[in-house]
């Protein structure tokens, strides 16, 4: 089953709320979704306790909180929330041997547990902001992409995903940056994860986008429909490069 993993050398980038989109969509379709969460301020592990997901504690043992009835997230979603460099190969082969889906929340680093996540990936999403420092930084992570395609011999898609943009302004700034990009052919999606109020709440609440009320949150309309293109988006991209005998949900 696809792994996805989220890398970027800088912290900050939006990898955590990104990730967890993607993970609340496929469930919220019906996928079986596996998130591990390989950050070490874990903020998706933070996320489950409020929301009600099954974590997976360090003796393979799940916990639920007592609130999972009552906030609305689907099932078929659990975090793992103990991971090390030595043990992140075989936590990703066992989760896609039970899940749709896995998602890796890499910590914003360069790390040996980044590159071990990557060789195992079918598709590397590197979340990075408008700027030119991120796509510096983003560079370093296709480098490493690279290097992992050369040592274990065989592609890893990627993409660039730009975060923290606004749904209505485009600078030329942030133009160059799209445009140094594609002079490389390098592989960007269309949607980008704009900047709403919305994104932050599920971290503060716990729940997910379909959980969040219009009382509280202002606009959640308008993040549900950017989130529903972007996983559109990389569905689509699984699909592709999914090997012929695999299928995609």
């Amino acid at each position: 089953m696809p792994t996805i993993v989220f890398a970027t050398p800088k912290g900050g980038a939006g990898k955590s709320t990104s990730a967890i989109l993607l993970a609340t969509e496929l469930a919220h379709r019906g996928g079986a979704v596996t998130v591990i969460d390989a950050d070490p301020n874990r903020p998706l592990s933070q996320w489950a306790e409020r929301s009600g997901v099954p974590v997976i504690d360090a003796d393979r043992k799940k916990s639920v909180p007592a609130s999972a009835e009552k906030t609305g997230v689907p099932k078929g979603l659990a975090v793992e929330a103990d991971v090390s460099e030595d043990t992140i190969i075989d936590q990703i082969e066992e989760a896609a041997r039970k899940s749709a889906f896995v998602i890796v929340d890499l910590e914003g680093t360069a790390s040996v547990m980044a590159s071990y996540a990557i060789s195992r990936a079918d598709l590397v999403i590197i979340p990075t902001q408008g700027s030119h420092l991120d796509a510096a930084e983003s560079a370093k992570a296709i480098r490493l992409v690279r290097t992992q395609e050369k040592a274990f011999g065989r592609a890893i898609p990627f993409v660039i995903l730009f975060t923290r943009t606004s749904s209505a302004i485009r600078t030329r700034g942030f133009q160059s940056i799209e445009d140094q990009f594609a002079s490389s052919n390098t592989p960007m999606l269309r949607t980008h994860i704009n900047e709403r109020e919305a994104y932050r709440a599920i971290f503060s609440f716990g729940g997910t986008l379909q959980t969040l009320s219009e009382a509280d949150v202002s606009n959640v309309k308008g993040a549900l429909i950017n989130a529903h293109a972007y996983v559109g988006e990389v569905v689509s991209l699984l699909k592709k490069h999914a090997p012929k005998s695999a299928e995609v949900a």
